[in-house]
């Protein structure tokens, strides 16, 4: 008996260490440059215990200057937090720089939110309760997700292709934001758009200036002298939300480094979730939804 217990545990532990993966694109994702893994855009399915999931689902995009991805601390940890509240999350794997370049990104992380509305019902989640959740390169691509959108192509072959690709909530976290300067971070601008970039991508990717009163709500964390992305970027896209009459929340610490994920071992900056949880509580994220 005692054996089959451990067994059973033993079983759900590696479960949640390797949740279940699948292919935005099973049969080959558009413009891929190869067959790597590299080539695959997926996301990992984090989904809360049946009991416990109250609807809301959120697309997680980890960081890394669009030329890696920070899967653990910004990817593993924060699906754990949102477990907990209920909430289910998908860690999205997208395409990165500088073999890929925009579109591409843009494409999958639009792509990983209409598949998680279209498989809504299996994943226990609503189909208006889907937010994205981006840390520093991946806060552009959630910001990116949350001011270009569309409603889906009602004549897609893929069902998934009908759905639309707009956010309900966005959390931004020490986001990169513009591509302009001064404010920009190099490394995102490069790994994204390339040596040469074209000016009018820049400005298209600037995402404080696509701002419109159908960007979702909106909660910003940042810390005032981080070093790589500065402050500015969260400022900027507070202030765009706001002039647009979206709700907003942005919480702005004196100091800190950047990157630091749910900072859980900075006794300062770990305050910082919980003013997220606060959010979500009183946006209703974390209750059960109406029927």
């Amino acid at each position: 008996m005692v054996r089959t217990i451990l067994a059973l545990l033993t079983t759900c532990a590696a479960a949640l260490a390797q949740p279940e993966t699948r292919l935005l694109w099973p049969n080959g994702a558009p413009g891929a440059l190869g067959n790597e893994d590299a080539d695959k855009p997926s996301i990992a399915l984090y989904l809360p215990a049946p009991e416990k999931a109250n609807g809301a689902a959120v697309v997680v995009c980890p960081g890394g200057g669009y030329g890696a991805l920070a899967m653990d601390h910004e990817g593993r940890q924060i699906a754990g937090w949102l477990n907990e509240r209920g909430v289910a999350a998908f860690v999205l794997k997208y395409r990165l720089g500088p073999k890929y370049h925009h579109p591409v990104e843009m494409e999958d992380v639009q792509r990983a939110i209409r598949v998680v509305r279209h498989e809504a019902e299996e994943f226990r989640v609503a189909p208006d309760r889907i937010g994205v959740w981006g840390f520093s390169a991946g806060g552009h691509l959630a910001s990116t997700a949350a001011t270009h959108f569309d409603s889906g192509d009602a004549n897609a072959a893929d069902p998934a292709d009908r759905e639309s690709c707009r956010p309900d909530f966005a959390i931004l976290a020490y986001p990169v934001i513009t591509l302009t300067s001064p404010y920009t971070h190099e490394g995102t601008l490069h790994n994204l758009l390339g040596s040469d970039p074209d000016p009018r991508l820049i400005e298209y990717l600037s995402n404080e200036r696509r701002v419109t009163p159908a960007t979702p709500p909106t909660f910003l964390f940042h810390t005032t002298d981080d070093p790589a992305v500065p402050v500015e970027n969260s400022v900027l896209f507070y202030l765009a939300l706001r002039k647009n009459g979206v709700p907003a929340e942005m919480h702005l610490y004196a100091h800190g480094p950047h990157g630091v994920g749910l900072a859980q071992k900075d006794p300062v900056l770990s305050t910082w979730p919980a003013r997220l949880n606060d959010w979500m509580r009183v946006t209703g994220l974390l209750g059960k939804p109406a029927h």
